[in-house]
């Protein structure tokens, strides 16, 4: 069995304001410590797998901004990793990296390393939105950015974009999209803003100093995301992400497809064996374990067939192309209108869901109201 492996990169230049991950300022001290426990946390989990599933076909490195490390420390990473597990031939090996924190010989670095597709955060393309999104870069910045790693030799490329931000026009938008399309990414993955609680944004939005963008207003900009990407030839394979032909991001897919994954770092997940785990959440705890050689994990369960067959379904109702409900019945031993009785027809009934063939997918209605058709299934 092959798995799918995440390692979380927990530094940042600034943390922006919308942001909720688990990140700190870069520091070398923390961020020698962090790398003597994330290779011990390799050893230690390639250690517990048995080398049947010690296989990996992608990795993501994430974070926080992994690019602010060094090139030769980015590099190291993926150096452990495949000192220490078996990656297959093709593996698709993400990282992400932000506007401001690349260059040639980093990008080139990594390259080298085995990275083969870049995840860029352009997030907002006019200075009013990337200042109200705390980001440090300038769109002409991340424009000089994808342009360096394309010369890398960096063959699949995406960029991340955000809309429904405090102030954001449908204009703005429009020449955003325009903009990030005029580059010519293999990927776009865009966003409705999220207000998460304790950030800087939400507590903008909260005192009123800022205004949040209206519902419909966010709604009226993702349809015009989906009908504009369509017509560049961008495929919506689900619900926040546009690919050229070929160009789905294999490791993404392993989490809607409810399949194994590995986290390691502080805060990651994992998935393996019918067995759910999360690291320490904080950079503290994380390294305080792994230096007394402890494993960094903080909870551990059995996911239980009806977890399993819950977040199965509403991950695979992330997807365009839907649910396989036969593959469904297959995995489960169950149908899907048997485990849960009435809901299907009665979210059919609203518009939200519809049948093609042994697939259960999203309308276009359904895709705006998203998250009420997950919660039915939770």
């Amino acid at each position: 069995m092959s798995i799918g492996l995440y390692v979380h990169v927990p530094f940042c230049v600034r943390k922006c304001s919308y942001c909720d991950f688990v990140s700190v300022p870069r520091e070398d001290g923390p961020v020698l410590r962090y790398l003597r426990a994330l290779h011990g946390e390799m050893e230690m989990r390639a250690a517990d797998l048995s080398p049947e599933d010690r296989t990996v076909d992608t990795i993501y490195i994430g974070g926080g901004t992994p690019t602010c490390l060094s090139g030769e420390d980015l590099a190291g990473i993926l150096e452990g990793i495949f000192s220490r597990f078996n990656v297959a031939g093709g593996a698709e090996i993400t990282v992400e990296a932000n506007p401001g924190t690349v260059d040639g010989d980093k990008l080139a670095s990594l390259k080298r390393a085995g990275a083969n597709r870049l995840s860029l955060g352009l997030q907002a393309c006019h200075p009013g939105l990337l200042n109200t999104l705390g980001r440090i870069h300038s769109y002409p910045e991340a424009e000089a950015s994808f342009r360096e790693a394309r010369r890398a030799g960096f063959g699949n490329i995406n960029v991340d974009l955000i809309f429904g931000i405090p102030g954001q026009t449908p204009e703005q938008w429009r020449q955003c999209l325009e903009a990030a399309v005029s580059l010519g990414p293999d990927h776009i993955s865009a966003y409705g803003l999220q207000l998460e609680e304790g950030t800087p944004l939400y507590t903008m939005v909260r005192d009123g100093t800022l205004d949040p963008c209206p519902e419909d207003l966010e709604a009226e900009m993702y349809l015009y995301l989906m009908d504009t990407l369509a017509g560049h030839g961008y495929v919506h394979y689900e619900v926040s992400n546009f690919a050229l032909p070929g160009r789905f991001c294999r490791h993404n897919l392993r989490y809607w497809q409810n399949r194994a994954y590995l986290g390691l770092g502080p805060a990651a997940h994992s998935c393996l064996g019918g067995r759910r785990s999360a690291n320490e959440p904080s950079l503290g705890g994380y390294l305080e374990k792994l230096e007394a050689g402890l494993a960094p994990s903080c909870r551990e369960e059995d996911t239980g067939p009806e977890t399993e067959m819950s977040e199965t379904v509403f991950l695979g109702l992330r997807l365009i192309e839907g649910l396989d409900v036969e593959g469904f019945r297959e995995r489960f031993g169950k149908s899907i209108d048997d485990v849960y009785p009435g809901r299907i027809d009665r979210l059919a009934g609203l518009g939200l869901i519809e049948r093609a063939g042994s697939r259960l997918r999203l309308t276009r209605r359904g895709l705006m109201l998203g998250n009420a058709v997950f919660a039915e299934f939770i």
